[in-house]
């Protein structure tokens, strides 16, 4: 049943909070905390294990952690776009590289529109902005289910009364309890991966073809830094693409997207406060500067809903160890 959210949501833990409102969902051995800043994830965890890297309520997102990415996903090259032959100039929020980075949301608080014990669903609102015309809602509901599963709707619906150019993604990090990133394996069924320039701004398509770039059989998240946008995904027979993260013991987090999400894209950084490594494994519809190349684009009727899921699948049992040679009879 859903219940109406509390008229201070802040007062779970103590308000105000720098992210925001905090919302606790659990389900059996299962609890996420959503803050209302950026619609973030920012804890997820199943028997005690953290599966996504958590973050104190008392700051913003590190490094996009958990974030929701919408109207675009990743980068626009230099803020800049054109519509309908007009030069659109958008804020620059990565001033390292001139780019417009991860959307419009990451400063938004979220509304809870309804919360239950075990599912949460939130709503960001885009106004018209420098470099960005339309009005738009974003909303993202976070469910737990029996088996300690997390389930991520996303959609974006247009208010405006043109059509918009959209995508959007998210942001996880994901981790499996104490074991240190570097230490884990990383596969994704990528058949492509997206060349950039320095500037991060994708150059060309190529096959993974066995190269670093190809995670198909799984290889070390290592400690070297990766940015890199992976395409071509190879789905399951229910239509859905899975990306695993394991650890060495068996345990694992499997992160599943519907169609829509065209691209896995992969982050391994040493700037999460208080890891060595982190790796972000986020669901995209579009790659980085979409906006200015078409790729992965929707073009959003006045009152229509682009609409995708994507969840966590947790299976912590270690792996059996491997049974002993038998010794032959004398």
């Amino acid at each position: 049943m859903t219940v109406p959210p509390a008229p201070d949501a802040d007062a779970v833990f103590g308000a105000p909070r720098a992210s925001g409102a905090q919302h606790r969902i659990a389900r059996g051995g299962a609890e996420a905390v959503v803050a209302a800043l950026a619609g973030a994830l920012r804890t997820y965890r199943v028997d005690g294990v953290d599966l996504t890297e958590p973050y104190g309520p008392d700051m913003a997102p590190p490094a996009g952690n958990g974030i929701q990415m919408s109207p675009w996903p990743n980068r626009v090259a230099g803020g800049r776009w054109e519509l309908d032959g007009a030069v659109q100039q958008l804020d620059v929020t990565e001033p390292s590289r001139g780019h417009a980075s991860h959307g419009l949301l990451r400063n938004t608080h979220f509304t809870a529109e309804s919360v239950a014990e075990d599912a949460v669903t939130l709503r960001g609102e885009i106004h018209p902005q420098h470099g960005w015309p339309f009005r738009l809602t974003h909303r993202v509901a976070y469910a737990l289910d029996d088996a300690g599963a997390l389930t991520v709707t996303m959609s974006l619906e247009n208010h405006a009364d043109a059509e918009a150019p959209v995508a959007f993604g998210a942001h996880p990090f994901l981790r499996i309890g104490d074991v240190p990133s570097a230490e884990l394996t990383l596969q994704v069924p990528a058949r492509e991966w997206i060349r950039t320039g320095e500037d991060l701004i994708p150059v060309e398509t190529l096959p993974v073809d066995g190269g670093p770039q190809d995670f198909r059989s799984g290889r070390p998240v290592g400690a070297q830094g990766l940015d890199v946008g992976l395409t071509g995904l190879e789905a399951d027979d229910d239509g859905l693409h899975r990306a695993r993260l394991l650890a060495p013991d068996g345990r694992s987090v499997t992160l599943w997207s519907d169609p829509a999400f065209t691209v896995t894209h992969v982050f391994v950084t040493d700037r999460l406060p208080g890891r060595d490594v982190a790796v972000a494994v986020e669901p995209l519809t579009a790659p980085a500067d979409a906006l200015n190349s078409g790729t992965g684009l929707h073009r959003l009727a006045p009152g229509a809903t682009l609409t995708a899921r994507w969840g966590l699948v947790p299976d912590l049992a270690p792996a059996a160890p491997a049974a002993a040679p038998k010794e032959d009879a004398a």
